[in-house]
């Protein structure tokens, strides 16, 4: 079970939207989905336009792309990239990289926002004291969200009128809160008494939904808070976890995985009803999801069995729950968002 790359842990990233103007006649959209491939030494990464990918780094240092907005003629991509010591958090604007951190402590730039003219990146930096602090800048200037005594995460941000909410988590010292912030003043989802995580927030009018997981002292479960108010997705027999959500005319879209006993089956829950993407053959793992008009976007994982010890991550994009390729599946690879325009 060594290439479990989705596991329910701080070290993958999601994002989450919705596209507003999309309908069924307008037949012009692109997809861009983010994320990176294995070059033989160190992840690349990449972004794909209707399934042809760009690279954003050259290969010489480890790196990987973790989210993606599309507004206007402007592509965000945030993430990070290794500078041969610590990663450093980054921002690319239409391919050209603006670094968030200095590199002297590790960094990670997990999610991008576009909201009018402004840009708002989320993610965490750790301190002196090896602690997470969660970050928020907004067009190039940092905000703490948290004071680094205890370790944190962020993973997604969200934009509604002038409030700005982050989903992520905190340590109390013995286990992780899941946790939103908006306007920088946090809320905690759960109690502490097990770890969990808020890994995206989706705005949809006046309520706030949160999708993530907690463990019910074993195996994580899939759950989603509206507006503090929790619904679990799995039983717990199997861990789980939902990684994305998005609401679209009332109907709430989560995208994540479950564990069938053996291995790990990529699904999107909608109103709470679950469909498989994949067969459970081969781990596989639903990273994101976009909503645009009547058609669903979702970004993943899927390992392809192929060279022993289940193979190697192919990164996939289904639409209506019917799959594109993405990489040939020669060397690992994987898709973290996916963003509709």
């Amino acid at each position: 079970m060594k290439k479990i790359f989705l596991v329910a842990v701080s070290t993958v990233l999601f994002s989450c939207s919705k596209d507003d103007s999309a309908t069924e006649t307008n037949t012009g959209k692109s997809v861009y989905a983010v994320g990176q491939e294995y070059n033989g030494t160190n992840n690349v990464a990449k972004i794909w336009k209707n399934g042809v990918a760009t690279n954003l780094t050259d290969g010489s240092q480890d790196a990987m792309a973790r989210s993606v907005y599309v507004s206007g003629n402007d592509v965000y991509v945030a993430g990070y990239e290794e500078n041969g010591t610590n990663d450093v958090a980054k921002l690319w604007k239409n391919g050209v990289a603006t670094a968030l951190t200095d590199g002297n402590h590790r960094a990670y730039a997990t999610a991008v926002f576009v909201s009018g003219n402004d840009v708002y990146v989320t993610g965490y930096e750790y301190n002196s004291n090896n602690m997470g602090v969660v970050k928020l800048w907004k067009n190039g200037v940092v905000t703490d969200l948290t004071d680094g005594t205890l370790s944190a995460s962020a993973y997604s941000v969200f934009v509604s009128g002038n409030d700005v909410f982050v989903s992520g988590r905190e340590s109390n010292g013995t286990k992780n809160i899941a946790k939103i912030w908006k306007n920088g003043v946090a809320t905690s989802l759960t109690d502490g008494s097990q770890h969990a995580e808020a890994n995206s927030v989706f705005i949809s009018g006046n309520d706030v939904y949160v999708s993530g997981h907690v463990s019910n002292g074993g195996p994580y479960v899939a759950k989603f808070w509206k507006n503090g108010e929790v619904t679990a997705f799995t039983d717990g027999i199997y861990q789980a976890g939902a990684n994305s959500i998005c609401v679209s005319e009332n109907d709430v879209y989560v995208a994540g995985y479950e564990y069938n006993g053996t291995k790990s089956v990529a699904k999107v829950w909608k109103n709470g009803v679950a469909t498989d993407l994949t067969d459970g053959n081969q781990y596989a793992y639903a990273n994101s999801i976009y909503v645009s008009g009547n058609d669903v976007y979702v970004s993943g994982t899927e390992y392809n069995g192929v060279g022993g010890e289940d193979g190697f991550s192919v990164a996939k994009l289904w639409k209506n729950g019917v799959a594109t390729n993405l990489t040939n599946g020669t060397t690992d690879a994987h898709v973290s968002a996916v963003f509709v325009k």
